[in-house]
């Protein structure tokens, strides 16, 4: 599809046809990129006599994870959305400064981050729920990591810049070239050569390593309308702090689902265990596969209903985002389904221990019981992003997880003691979406009020 065609396409091409060109290649991203993380969940969990343990150990890893990926959000999001706007304008040259300093600060904080981290590593892993006995699995795959760490940060950066520049299937091919590639070299590592968690994490770094590369080679290529200067590391603290403050809404979102996850890991050692810790690592991986997949659905919604709504064509706004909702919807009763009535099918995949298979597939269960009524919230959160309204959209999303998620946690596991952990997440859940149909309701109606073309202003405020 040519780039000169896009706009008048997505606004009067058929929205269904739309839809599925914009979001397949999203799917196929997202869903890639959560198979990436559940390889090591699935062949760490089957390593001989200590699977249990080491899963446990990964799963505690999560959130220091977690934190790593929203340093690297901060950095990534904010310069691709300036790049994107850049290259719009025209401005080649601006565009590849900006560039330049996306790899300075990605260095930057991902050394510092690692430093710190890997000083202060023992402590840390323990206030996120490592006990003694999980406590060497953790440490042995975080410091692989975090050895790793500004790659990561510069690949998944890079990566996101190539797919706002316009090239969004080399990006997905990237993102599938390193689950491929570790799906082949973590059993090489952890079972051949006898490297245990450590071999996961090695065969982690070196996908990442072996991408990083290619896209390197991408950007050096002065031919390119967007490519490195000579000058990779120049910094300018002027574009750094633009940058940063776009990338400070996503940095928030994950940093909350970072504190979250920790205070959940520690619910679970304190009422249930290792055992728990590493069910949740399992059923944690799982239920975010289905999450990724409408998150591909929300990545083609996006533009399309931000177009048409800048062209005032609110009825495509509508039938886009109900379109959506409603494969949204299709995708969790899928995952409710699997939850359900093959939880002790989709848990022995990563591991083989009888006691972690029940524990894991009583938490399934429970935790994802409201699955088919989360789906048209997830992408009426996006909506309100796509249309401008950012501060609605950090409220649906941070409410989900600080405001119900939260205190759940806290309060139910008194009455009801591990159970009350996993029945936080489906009384969170329905919570969240109340709140989101009080919001949903207000914007269609002022939808409704508008016919294509009217000035949303004439309703006295902006929608």
């Amino acid at each position: 599809m040519a780039a000169g065609k896009i706009p008048s396409e997505l606004g009067t091409k058929k929205v269904s046809t739309l839809l599925k060109e914009y979001a397949v290649p999203g799917i196929i991203a997202m869903t890639a990129s959560s198979l990436y993380n559940m390889v090591d969940s699935i062949y760490i969990g089957h390593i001989p006599d200590v699977g249990s343990l080491s899963i446990a150990g990964l799963a505690v890893c999560f959130p220091l994870m977690n934190l790593s990926t929203a340093l690297g959000t901060l950095v990534g999001v904010g310069a691709a959305t300036m790049i994107s706007v850049l290259l719009g304008k025209k401005d080649y040259d601006k565009a590849n400064t900006v560039l330049a300093n996306e790899v300075s600060l990605n260095v930057i904080v991902g050394t510092l981050f690692a430093v710190l981290a890997l000083v202060f590593l023992d402590p840390i892993l323990t206030f996120f729920g490592a006990s003694p006995a999980i406590l060497p699995y953790a440490r042995d795959y975080m410091q692989v990591i975090l050895f790793g760490n500004v790659i990561t940060h510069l690949y998944f950066g890079l990566n996101s810049v190539i797919r706002s520049s316009g090239n969004p299937r080399l990006a997905m091919g990237l993102t599938i070239f390193t689950v491929t590639s570790n799906a082949i070299l973590d059993p090489l590592f952890i079972y051949v050569f006898g490297m245990g968690i450590r071999g996961a994490a090695w065969a982690t770094v070196l996908c990442q390593v072996m991408a990083l590369s290619y896209t390197l080679w991408y950007f050096l290529d002065h031919k390119r309308f967007l490519h490195l200067p000579k000058r990779i590391f120049a910094l300018d603290w002027g574009i750094a702090k633009e940058s940063l403050e776009i990338g400070m809404g996503p940095f928030l979102m994950n940093s909350a689902s970072c504190i979250v996850a920790i205070f959940i890991n520690q619910q679970l050692q304190k009422y249930g265990g290792d055992l728990s810790i590493g069910a949740y690592g399992i059923v944690n991986r799982i239920s975010f596969l289905f999450v990724m997949i409408n998150m591909g659905i929300n990545q083609g919604m996006q533009p399309i209903a931000g177009y048409n709504y800048g062209a005032r064509q609110y009825s495509r706004v509508k039938e886009v985002y109900f379109l959506a909702a409603k494969w949204a919807t299709v995708v969790m009763v899928v995952g409710f389904i699997v939850s359900e009535f093959l939880p002790g099918l989709a848990v022995s995949a990563f591991t083989g221990d009888p006691e972690l298979e029940t524990v894991a597939a009583r938490g399934l269960r429970m935790m994802n019981i409201v699955f088919p009524i989360i789906g048209f919230q997830m992408i009426a959160t996006n909506l309100f992003q796509c249309l401008g309204m950012v501060q609605t959209s950090v409220i649906l999303s941070l409410s989900r997880q600080l405001l119900f998620l939260v205190p759940c946690v806290y309060l139910l596991p008194l009455w009801l003691g591990v159970d009350g952990v996993w029945v936080s997440f489906p009384v969170s859940d329905s919570l969240a979406t109340i709140l989101t149909v009080i919001y949903l309701t207000g914007l269609v109606r002022k939808l409704n009020r508008l016919h294509d073309g009217d000035d949303p202003a004439i309703l006295g405020s902006r929608i």
